[in-house]
């Protein structure tokens, strides 16, 4: 089966975003008011192969695990969909 997916990568609570920081204070300097607890991080989409859902699921856990993330101060959230 193949499977679209969508890993949000941000850092865990409580670690200093500085991104975010910055975002969140120049969005009132360009008209953006009511704004606030902005956290970046980062989008990745790709499509994987795989046997069944949880196979596709356990699969890039390990992923994010051992190569996307840092899992020390950062998690990941994966997103999947079969692809048609």
């Amino acid at each position: 089966m193949k499977f679209n997916a969508v890993l949000d990568i941000q850092l865990h609570p409580g670690i200093a975003d500085p991104q975010g920081s910055t975002i969140e204070r120049a969005l009132p300097t360009l008209g953006f008011e009511g704004i606030s607890k902005v956290r970046s991080g980062k989008s990745i989409h790709l499509e994987i192969e795989a046997a069944d859902y949880a196979a596709a699921e356990a699969q890039l856990s390990d992923v994010c695990d051992k190569f996307l993330t840092n899992p020390v101060i950062e998690g990941a959230t994966i997103n999947l969909v079969e692809a048609g």
